[in-house]
């Protein structure tokens, strides 16, 4: 099936009513195209034969480069879009548009704080932009083309990122930058702690979400008061673009932010020469390390989640709890930072239906309706290798999925493997020469399932301890006094606790990042915001008056 018949989960009905659902809804299509004043794509137009094109932006201007990279449609493999990919030679528009943001940024508490009303005005604009329907469609759907789930997943970052835009509109920018006063030692003497700006700064962001993450860390960005330049992994970066003429569209300063398409070495350049104050940067382990030794530490790092859930002792609500696995472990494929890497699960759960509910929930998902579909990081093989060499512990097994997807056309750059789930022994698991195996993230839908005994509890605390990432993380028991053993005994930065506790979700309401690492950025709250864009910075007023019949007093 063409990747173009796809996108709305249970939509679609019948072969036989494919070609009607078509001609109707190009119309539909090209004339809600013609009604969105920012766009110059249609997400059910890109193709092989019509590729779309995607441009950068710097100094105020959209341009070409002499460079394309073709993108492949993740669905059949063909060179849908031209992305116009900056090389290291021709940097220097990039270089020079940074460096002329001074380290005060471009507004302050004491500079054009006007600039932040401005912000708030934006973020109502686009707030309001994207809760119409044909622009919400618009986004969900050119979020599928280019990182393949459901449209209830695509639609689900729209929604995240238009609630967060209404959260920081009005006069809710401003107060990200509220101060605050100590009384000083005499009178005249106060002390005032501000949050201060970086200037020029760089977001570097990843394929798995292409709206959502770009766009809160940007805002943040700007809110502030930094200049940033922005980079999204190419596969993906056609929905930003977009996004940004969106934001042109309702108010954003040209000049304030610069669009790069590059590959991964250019852009490292980019930020050895620019030198920004601060580099958000999201993706993988091995990148993030790299970049924390060439930027001398200035970075804040969302990096890798090998995430985790702690099943406690007391079962109910099985079809539930069944139901969370699932999403956690396989919506949008597994590819999400937060999705559930492997499940700790007592052995009064592996008693009970639990295991064989989620090989009926894994098993309902296909490439038809895009709950499951292309990985865009690992290859079929190299998913199949893993399981092998998982298989080759004692004690271990296939529990579900372990096979190819079948009657497709995905390329065979990308991965394609049904919901797939191993069983590792607990001690197993524990020893040296396999603890690094079992504990290898696999950026697709694979999880690992183990059980444990009450006694065992410390073993699964040490499993937490040894782990290098974390980020997110489950403990569903609503027990008080197990879940305040392993909250206590653990770190990861965004935790959920209780019987509906889940590893994925990164709504606008509350904090999402890693904890343990001072590099941690966080995103979506005001708390993530100051983290992340801004520093701190202390004015202490001393006006006098000097005491009456003041003298100059001995040296000390």
């Amino acid at each position: 099936m063409g990747s173009r018949l796809l996108f709305r989960q249970g939509r679609i009905g019948g072969p036989k009513n494919v070609l009607s659902w078509l001609s109707s809804f190009h119309h539909l299509s090209s004339r809600s195209l013609h009604s969105l004043p920012f766009a110059t794509v249609n997400a059910e137009e890109i193709s092989g034969s019509q590729p779309a094109e995607v441009e950068n932006f710097v100094q105020g201007n959209w341009t070409k480069s002499k460079n394309s990279n073709e993108i492949l449609d993740p669905l059949n493999g063909e060179p849908f879009i031209k992305v116009a990919e900056v090389d290291e030679t021709d940097i220097q528009p990039f270089v020079e548009s940074l460096s002329k943001c001074p380290k005060h940024g471009l507004h302050n508490p004491f500079k054009a704080p006007e600039r932040y009303l401005l912000y708030g005005d934006i973020s109502a604009k686009t707030a309001h932009m994207l809760a119409q329907p044909k622009v919400s469609d618009f986004f969900t759907r050119l979020i599928q083309r280019v990182a393949p789930k459901s449209y209830q997943q695509a639609f689900g970052e729209v929604y995240v990122t238009q609630k967060f835009l209404e959260n920081f509109s009005g006069d809710q920018v401003r107060f990200l930058a509220r101060s605050f006063g100590v009384p000083g030692n005499h009178l005249g003497q106060q002390s005032h702690g501000f949050r201060w700006p970086y200037g020029p700064v760089a977001i570097v962001t990843p394929f798995n979400f292409p709206l959502e993450i770009p766009v809160l860390q940007l805002m943040g960005a700007l809110y502030m008061g930094n200049k940033p330049v922005l980079k999204v992994d190419s596969k993906v970066s056609i929905v930003m673009e977009q996004m940004m003429r969106l934001l042109h569209h309702c108010g954003l300063p040209k000049e304030d932010v610069d669009f790069i398409n590059s590959d991964g070495k250019t852009m490292n350049r980019l930020l050895l020469e620019a030198n920004p104050r601060m580099t958000l940067f999201t993706g993988s382990s091995r990148v993030a390390e790299k970049l924390a030794t060439d930027l001398k530490g200035r970075i804040k790092l969302e990096d890798a989640g090998f995430d985790w859930k702690v099943l406690g002792p007391d079962v109910q609500e099985v079809d539930y709890v069944a139901w969370v696995c699932d999403q956690d472990a396989y919506a949008c494929s597994g590819q999400k930072c937060s999705a559930q890497s492997i499940l700790f699960m007592h052995e009064n759960w592996s008693k009970s239906s639990l295991i064989s509910k989620m090989r009926v929930l894994a098993q309902r998902r296909k490439l038809e309706d895009l709950t499951i579909g292309p990985v865009l990081t690992f290859t079929t093989g190299q998913m199949l290798d893993h399981m092998s060499n998982l298989l080759l512990i004692p004690g271990s097994k296939l529990l579900f999925g372990g096979e190819p997807l079948e009657n497709h056309s995905i390329p065979h750059i990308y991965g394609a493997l049904k919901p797939t789930a191993v069983y590792v022994p607990i001690d197993e698991m524990l020893k040296e020469e396999n603890f690094k195996l079992v504990t290898r993230e696999i950026f697709g839908p694979f999880q690992i399932v183990t059980e444990y005994k009450d006694d065992q509890l410390p073993k699964i605390l040490d499993a937490l301890e040894r782990m290098h990432a974390h980020l997110t993380a489950a403990v569903v028991s609503n027990d008080p006094l197990f879940l305040q053993e392993v909250i206590g005994k653990t770190v990861n930065g965004t935790t959920y606790a209780g019987l509906r506790a889940r590893t994925t979700g990164a709504p606008q309401n509350h904090w999402f990042g890693p904890a343990g690492d001072p590099r941690g950025a966080g995103i979506g709250t005001p708390e993530a915001i100051k983290l992340v864009w801004s520093c701190h910075r202390e004015i202490i007023y001393d006006f006098g008056p000097l005491p009456k019949h003041w003298e100059v007093p001995p040296p000390t």
